[in-house]
């Protein structure tokens, strides 16, 4: 899916004769490295007269409340720095329709996504450089982890992912193939299942895709995102959502009336965020963008992320804030699943894992 981007346009005049003119110019003060887009785009940004720049944002939906803030104030912080004014595009999509997006051609700046794999797909696409994990927290903006959502007062009696295999309980999570919140949710019950095969004698992954096996067969829907998920069950639909605990956590900041149950093994969640380099040359915002993505990991975005849930992974901002964010006793991490390249090939690849209990096989 290609979205088009509009960007401010207008009859060129005087200051487009000049740019015109002094192009060949230009071009010539780069040298052979930089590609010749980028020499154009920059010499368009410089010319435009408008003092006005446009930063487009292609994030994933669980993101967007928290970005509601967090745009705003990097704009104020950017014109008092440099005294240019800024505005936003924005697009909020399931991580994967995302990243197929802006691989697609939708030409974002600047990306946050729900899982890494999602950012290595813009890097095979050519778009990101592919050393964007050298960045602070391994290119990480913000944490969070895998929890159970129930009605008000827990009427099921929910204490773990165990519960969720029995007949009578409804399971909503979304779907993995559009939603990389839907891969932790996965990745959660699979490590789950290999945490209570370990406590059997030995870690058994037989054992694990059975134990996913049982909760699948209780999933009453398939959402395209975690937000559609979630946006289902305040519908009506389910006894329990397999969600994002910062999800959780912004809806009843918001009055809503769920119960949060935080399963005793489940996984830390960590979300990437980076500059799309390809495109930020192109638009000549590569600055722009390299600075808000140093921004989301200051202190002050930080605690706007922890503000609506997700846990910081600044550490001072944590250090304030982690009273809020329990620390389940049997958490574990990716690489507890042998980490992003071997779940994706025994998961996710066409005869893996979750295609295999889709299929019942």
């Amino acid at each position: 899916m290609k979205t088009e981007i509009r960007r401010n346009s207008g009859r060129l005049g005087i200051s487009g004769l000049i740019l015109f003119l002094l192009l060949p110019l230009l071009a010539g003060c780069f040298d052979g490295g930089r590609d010749e887009k980028a020499a154009v785009a920059t010499a368009k940004t410089a010319f435009t007269g408008s003092g006005e720049r446009t930063l487009v944002v292609g994030a994933y939906s669980v993101a967007k409340d928290a970005m509601a803030e967090i745009l705003p104030r990097f704009r104020e912080e950017w014109h008092d720095k440099t005294g240019e004014n800024i505005t936003f595009q924005e697009s909020y999509e399931a991580s994967g329709t995302q990243a197929r997006s802006i691989a697609g051609g939708f030409e974002a700046d600047v990306t946050l996504l729900a899982l890494e794999g999602d950012i290595d797909k813009l890097v095979k696409a050519g778009l990101v450089s592919g050393d964007w994990k050298t960045q602070p927290y391994g290119g990480m903006v913000t944490r969070s982890i895998v929890v159970l959502g129930t009605r008000e007062g827990n009427p099921k009696d929910i204490r773990g992912f165990e519960d969720l295999t029995r007949p009578e309980v409804k399971v909503l999570y979304p779907n993995p193939k559009t939603s990389g919140g839907a891969q932790w949710d996965i990745n959660a019950i699979y490590g789950a299942g290999l945490k209570r095969s370990e406590e059997q004698g030995r870690k058994d992954p037989e054992a694990a895709k059975a134990f996913l096996e049982k909760v699948h067969k209780n999933v009453e829907s398939l959402d395209k995102s975690g937000r559609a998920s979630m946006a289902a069950f305040e519908y009506g639909v389910g006894d329990v959502i397999v969600t994002y605990e910062n999800e959780l956590l912004a809806r009843i900041a918001k009055g809503v009336r769920y119960d949060i149950v935080i399963p005793e093994h489940t996984i830390l969640i960590e979300n990437p965020a980076a500059v799309v380099r390809t495109y930020a040359e192109e638009h000549g915002t590569l600055d722009l963008a390299e600075a808000f993505v140093d921004y989301l990991r200051s202190p002050e975005a930080q605690s706007i992320f922890a503000k609506h849930g997700f846990r910081p992974v600044e550490e001072s901002v944590y250090e304030k804030n982690k009273g809020r964010f329990p620390q389940p006793d049997g958490l574990f991490d990716i690489e507890y699943l042998g980490g992003w390249d071997h779940v994706r090939k025994t998961l996710y690849s066409k005869r893996g894992i979750w295609y295999q209990v889709l299929a019942g096989i």
